[in-house]
């Protein structure tokens, strides 16, 4: 069995390969609310964006367009600086398209001091944003 020694790297998550309909609605979605939540390098061919860092800690989201793309109930969870911070991300949502926000509110069945917002992108995928300590 191989394994993989992920104490070399500060964060083990690679990237997010996500579904979408259509490649132009997502990226005017996105554009609004992943630079909040710090995918702070859009690429120039609209198919992804980047966090902070380097390869190979650095973070990273990409759109697939696959017009038969069915959403499910997995969902994708962004970690916020704060509680202000998710609050600042709920405010954009409702601005930006989101559909099916729920918070920013406490979520005691998670954790004492989870605090998140749940929404859904214009294609029906499940996304939040949290902050816990």
């Amino acid at each position: 069995m191989v394994r993989f020694n992920l104490t070399m790297k500060k964060n083990p998550f690679q990237h997010i390969d996500l579904r979408v309909n259509n490649l132009e609605e997502a990226w005017a979605f996105y554009l609004k609310i992943l630079p909040a939540i710090g995918f702070e390098k859009s690429w120039p061919n609209k198919r992804g964006f980047s966090a902070h860092g380097t390869l190979p800690d650095q973070a990273w989201i990409v759109f697939m367009e696959d017009k038969d793309h069915q959403a499910n109930t997995n969902r994708i969870s962004f970690w916020a600086e704060s509680r202000k911070g998710v609050d600042e991300i709920g405010e954009l949502l409702e601005d930006g398209g989101a559909r099916n926000v729920s918070g920013p509110r406490k979520c005691p069945e998670y954790s004492p001091t989870y605090y998140a917002v749940f929404f859904e992108d214009p294609f029906g995928n499940c996304l939040e944003v949290c902050y816990r300590v």
